[in-house]
């Protein structure tokens, strides 16, 4: 057969150049139907006749595919300066969509130590779809020939010819993302490095835009920015062998030797911004390395001058440092004047052997010596710097000159011009350098008429170095420092003009936090005057030379120590950039808070305004790091207000006050200059640096402080979230897990002096301390509770109520007592009122055990009645009151039966690990530890974790998060999992869940998983769009009445409908025509079943030997009030389905707290040694008693209810 003459490149219509570019789906060819996205709506394809036919696939259809390695189409042409990553391997695959359909399609597949691609053809130029290595998280075989390449986000099943061929590719992909994960490690970098251009732009052929970066020589295609941020892209274009060019208003054409791909940009300015940033790839891909490599020869030269970005490809040849692309274009800003910026790889002819030896004689090292030598920590840049901190930082650096090293001779231009003079005779570039930076004139006459100028100098001295960099500095202006510009370093807006004089009082300056207190005579009075961002002070009024001055701009904090803390009644402290503190002082208060008024609004800029709206200790900026953006520090405005940090962040957000004596946790990681404070609130944790150490140390003190219990009424104490002292839940915690089975807990009395020490230690910081046994004895720790509740200044049923409260205790009708009681309760204050619901709680739970600890409700009231009321025993009608309350303790305050069983189920959980410690012997202090797998159950993934009584699943995801250093990004919804595999389901536990009880529960076929909740982002669209709280429709149901994960099940799966609101879920056997008012389907009056929602257990996945119709299903269970378990599976017909009907059970659950607005970052302290699945815990008293105690306890926990 004669083959057909194929038509050249320019008669191929442009609607069918980027056809074989079209993800799998986008082009409607028939071999391509079925193929991946192709319900895509976005991707439709195009007419495509005769396309397959053509040359410009550059297919060999009459070859067979085999296994060798072909050449690629791009093999012969020239390349830039980065070559083409070497093919690790390549080869025919066959490919299943992600579809699932059971169709594969032969793809050749191409890996090389950056991305994996795969191609139509192995004579393919451009590939269907491409991801990167780095993206890859792991490879698995999925069944015979058969094997996944899994990314965060994607999976990607491919399927060999043979099982030696799957292992062969196995075996690359995990080497290859192996070595590039060290790679990472080494360099240090995360992550992509940003583009040099990127946005979207439309294709020809194309329904939807793509998004399009340019980054170094190539351009890269990808579906949407999302799949950008993935790593998972459709093809790649090499600028070495593309052309850019006009095509109309908006268009423009992108032609390689084998595909023309037509853009079109949403404007003309768009059009030309990506037309000079194609142009700037090819010329990118053109260039060369020769100069770069000897330049980088020096080490110094090897990272960015200003930002210390690796490798950097373009130099200042007049400031003689070598920069990254990113400070290059900052400093074309500064014009030529300032820099003037040349490419090390395209700039060939620019780069002769002079001009190469002075970067290496000089570069980056001499130039920071010089230019960055007084940089502040908080003012240098970094390679992720933004545009508009490099524009600030290059300005001071080099228009100003603010950060150099200054000359001996500076401000003297007579001597700088002859230093000059001579130093150009000699090889000392370094000194050229400095006094040109200086101000030295660079044409200066230097005497000698027969060599009048320093260039003549250099020329006659032989100095050919001198001379190349004096030409260089021909035209460069001298920094000068501009004071209209000095308000805006630090802000993009100018602060407004604050003006303000008088008679202050003032130390001298000093280099560290102020420690002593400073008598009166070590003030002395000087004339101030606040002006033009200016604070200047003077000998008196009459003087025009200022003694000194700080810059407004200067200024990182103002603090107000309190009254009469050095020699004058009212003082301020200002802080400086330059780490120095100046103290003012005033008799007179009014005059003291209009100065610091003043400064305040000098320094702080408009964003930060309103945190002058109130009265601070302290107010200045100081660097960050909050939320999810931990990368890198921000600089946030602080103030300190009371016991309330109050924060705005730079993009002028107000955050919520941090409640310091609420923190969960106030710790200082990392010492010297590293130092960072790390405030754990709940839900959101704040780590604030010390790049200053003077402002931090003051910073530092203050906030702890402030976080301390400042006086002796409960309202004074560090709270917890309950507004509970953090005293009384530490005490009271610890005796629950260590004491409620110690005969005459609370009646016995621990040592006096440990006891006193222990509750000196609670009263400074009772955050800090952690008790645990074998280090404090409970009965040490129960006196010292009831110490401190008897030690209260207005007692804890408070001295205006205290005579109420007895008197109600002789109401002789119970129910009128009670409701007393009720009322009395609701006038307390709120941190009264939870702590006498916490400790009566505390006594509800210690006299459930009385058998074993000899303490029933009598006698815990004759302990605790002169305790709480102060009566020193001489009223019984104290203890008639705490009997009271602990006897009605369910009613008094209204405890309903949810809370009941939780607090139930944990007390039973712990008594039962210490009988189990107590008879297995071993006895090891602290909590219980159980093992939770990251991601998956495998040893390599295990984490050992101490589950104390009070910690929450989200915490617990929190802890594994952070032990594995796991950063968590945006829409990524980390959960902790029950997953049981025996049942092959798995429940994702609710953030506020207690853990404890879980796993006192878990079963040997169940474990405890941390892994991202793929459907929660779904399920709160859905839950936030919705109307009402109730879902209605038809489900596949099947029961199964037997215990959970035991037992036959008997049946079929059937047609049911279903009803879910906040109280019950009702099943419905059959369904009757539907309301026309309504919409909704009407139903049989009475539900075949019904059963209280928030006794339900939802588990994700139905067992497959059930047979389920579909794959979308979950197991219910349910435990009646006798302890027996009912399960039943669903099956709905969509994945939608299944999370709209999930994420409302979640919704009624937890009375519409799916999760939490705010996640937090809660860091705990990694465990020292490894102390097996179980901590078993030492018991006090007899095994015996406690074993029946424990068994009476589990048979029937009811009964302690019986009499309340």
């Amino acid at each position: 057969m004669t083959k057909k003459e194929e038509p050249p490149l320019s008669r191929v219509p442009r609607a069918v150049r980027v056809a074989s570019l079209l993800s799998e789906g986008e082009e409607l060819s028939g071999d391509d139907l079925g193929d991946e996205d192709e319900d895509d709506p976005a991707y439709e394809g195009l007419p495509n006749s005769g396309w397959h036919a053509g040359s410009l696939s550059l297919r060999l259809l009459s070859s067979p595919p085999g296994p060798e390695l072909l050449p690629h189409p791009m093999d012969g042409l020239p390349r830039g300066p980065t070559p083409r990553t070497p093919v690790i391997k390549a080869g025919w695959l066959d490919k299943n969509p992600p579809q699932g359909s059971y169709i594969y399609q032969k793809r050749w597949v191409r890996l090389d130590a950056d991305y994996l691609q795969y191609f139509d053809s192995s004579k393919d130029a451009y590939s269907k779809r491409f991801v990167s290595v780095a993206c890859i998280s792991r490879v698995a075989a999925i069944g015979e020939q058969k094997f996944e390449v899994i990314t965060n986000n994607r999976t990607f099943a491919f399927r060999a010819e043979s099982d030696v061929e799957r292992k062969e590719w196995m075996q690359a992909l995990q080497q290859a993302v192996a070595e590039q994960r060290a790679r990472a490690r080494l360099s240090g970098v995360r992550g992509p490095e940003p583009p040099d251009h990127a946005g979207s732009l439309e294709l020809r052929g194309f329904k939807s835009k793509l998004h399009v970066t340019v980054a170094g020589d190539r351009v890269q295609l990808y579906k949407n920015l999302e799949e950008y941020h993935l790593g998972i892209g459709i093809t790649f274009i090499d600028m070495s062998v593309g052309n850019v060019k006009d095509a109309d208003r908006r268009g423009f054409d992108l032609t390689t030797p084998y595909r023309i791909f037509s853009f079109s940009a949403e404007s003309e300015l768009e059009k030309e911004q990506w037309l000079e940033a194609m142009q700037g790839a090819i010329a990118e891909a053109l260039s060369t390395l020769e100069v770069a490599e000897r330049i980088w020869a020096a080490a110094p030269n090897r990272l960015c001058a200003d930002c210390g970005a690796a490798q950097p490809d373009w130099a200042s040849i007049n400031l003689c440092v070598v920069i990254c692309k990113c400070c290059a274009g900052e400093h074309r800003g500064l014009g030529a004047g300032i820099s003037k910026v040349r490419s090390l790889k395209m700039d060939r002819k620019v780069w002769t052997e002079t001009l190469i030896e002075l970067f290496l004689q000089l570069g980056n090292a001499a130039g920071n010596r010089f230019w960055a030598a007084n940089v502040p920590p908080s003012e240098a840049l970094q390679p992720s710097s933004s545009p508009g901190a490099r524009r600030r930082h290059l300005e001071a650096k080099y228009r100003e000159g603010k950060y150099r090293r200054y000359h001996p001779l500076f401000g003297n231009q007579e001597e700088l011009d002859k230093a000059l003079c001579a130093a150009v005779t000699t090889s000392d570039l370094a000194e050229t350098q400095a006094l040109l930076g200086c101000g030295a004139g660079v044409g200066c006459f230097s005497g000698d008429p027969e060599a009048s100028t320093p260039l003549a100098l250099a020329e006659q001295a032989g100095q050919t170095l001198q001379m190349e960099f004096l030409r260089n500095n021909r035209t460069t202006e001298v920094p000068r420092l501009d004071s209209t510009k000095a308000l805006e370093k630090h802000y993009s807006v100018v602060l407004p003009t604050v003006s303000h004089c008088g008679f202050l009082y003032k130390t001298a300056s000093a280099g560290k936090v102020l420690q002593d207190r400073r008598a009166r005579e070590e003030f002395s009075r000087r004339w101030c005057v606040l002006s033009d961002g200016v604070l200047s002070y003077y000998e008196n009024e009459r003087t025009v030379t200022p003694n000194g001055e700080i810059r407004a701009s200067e200024i990182v904090c103002l603090a107000v120590p309190p009254p009469d803390t050095h020699g004058f009644e009212h003082t301020f402290e200002v802080y400086t950039e330059g780490e120095r503190l100046y103290l003012f002082g005033l008799e007179s208060a009014d005059l003291a808070r209009e100065w610091v008024k003043c400064i305040a609004k000098a320094f702080v800029p408009p964003l930060a305004e309103e945190l002058l709206a109130r009265d601070f200790q302290r107010l200045g900026r100081l660097p960050y790091k909050a939320g999810l953006s931990l990368q890198r520090a921000q600089e946030g405005w602080f103030s300190l207000a009371g016991s309330e940090l109050h924060a705005i962040f730079p993009e002028g957000s107000r955050e919520e006050p941090l409640q310091l004596r609420k923190l969960q946790e106030l710790s200082i990681q990392g010492d010297g200059e590293n130092q960072v404070l790390v405030l754990v609130e709940r839900r959101r944790t704040l780590y604030i640096q010390g790049e200053r150490r003077l402002d931090f140390t003051g910073w530092l003190g203050a906030i702890q402080k402030a976080a301390a219990s400042s006086g002796d009424t409960l309202s004074e104490q560090q709270l917890g979230d309950s507004d509970i002292p953090v005293i009384v839940y530490r005490c009271v915690d610890y005796i629950t897990q260590c004491g409620l089975t110690s005969e005459g807990i609370y009646r016995k009395c621990g040592q006096t002096s440990k006891t006193q020490r222990l509750l000196e230690s609670l009263r400074q910081d009772a955050r800090s301390v952690h008790l645990k046994e074998g280090e404090q004895h409970v009965d040490d720790v129960s006196s010292a509770l009831k110490r401190f509740l008897r030690d209260l200044p207005d007692g804890l049923f408070t001295r205006a109520q205290r005579l109420t409260w007895l008197e109600a205790s002789e109401i002789e009708d119970e129910e009128k007592k009670i409701a007393k009681y009720r009322e009395l309760l609701a006038y307390l204050p709120p941190v009264n009122r939870a702590t006498v619901k916490a400790l009566i709680s505390h006594l509800y739970c210690v006299q459930c055990f009385s058998d074993t600890n000899q303490m029933n409700t009598h006698n815990l009231a004759i302990v605790f009645g002169p305790t709480l009321f102060q009566t020193d025993g001489q009223d019984y009608k104290a203890g008639r009151v705490v009997e009271d309350l602990i006897g009605h303790y369910v009613v008094v305050f209204s405890v309903d039966e949810e809370e009941l069983r939780k607090q139930r189920e944990e007390i039973t959980a712990i008594v039962k690990m210490r009988v189990a410690g107590a008879a297995s012997g071993t006895q090891h202090a602290g909590d219980f530890i159980c093992t939770v797998y990251l991601e998956e159950k495998k040893a390599e993934t295990e984490q050992h974790v101490k589950i104390p009584a009070s910690m929450t699943a989200e915490e617990l995801t929190l802890e594994i998060l952070d032990r594995r250093n796991v950063g968590v990004r945006e829409k990524d919804y980390w959960t902790c999992f029950e997953v049981n595999e025996k049942e092959e389901a798995e429940r994702p536990l609710h953030f506020a869940e207690k853990v404890l009880p879980i796993l006192h529960g878990l079963g040997t076929d169940s474990c405890l998983v941390v892994k991202r909740h793929q459907s929660m982002e779904a399920m709160l669209l859905y839950l936030a769009s919705r109307v009402g709280d109730t879902k209605h429709g038809m489900m596949k149901f099947r029961e199964d009445r037997s215990l959970l994960g035991l037992g036959l099940p008997s049946g079929g799966f059937h047609d049911r409908y279903f009803i879910l609101n906040s109280s019950c879920l009702r099943l419905y056997k059959e369904v009757r025509n539907q309301r026309p008012w309504s919409g909704a389907p009407e139903t049989s009056h009475r539900p075949e079943k019904e059963w209280p929602v928030k006794s339900l257990k939802v588990y994700l996945g139905v067992k497959k030997k059930l047979r389920p119709p579909t794959c979308w299903g979950f197991t219910v269970v349910h435990e009646t009030e006798k302890h027996e378990k009912q399960q039943w599976y669903l099956c709905c017909d969509t994945q939608m389905e299944l999370r709209e009907w999930f994420a409302t059970f979640l919704f009624v659950q937890h009375d519409g707290l799916v999760w939490p607005s705010e996640p937090s970052r809660v860091s705990r302290a990694v465990p020292e040694a490894r102390l097996g699945s179980v901590s078993l815990i030492p018991l006090r008293g007899s095994e015996n008693e406690m074993r029946r105690s424990v068994a009476a306890f589990t048979a029937d926990p009811l009964s302690l209810l019986r009499n309340v």
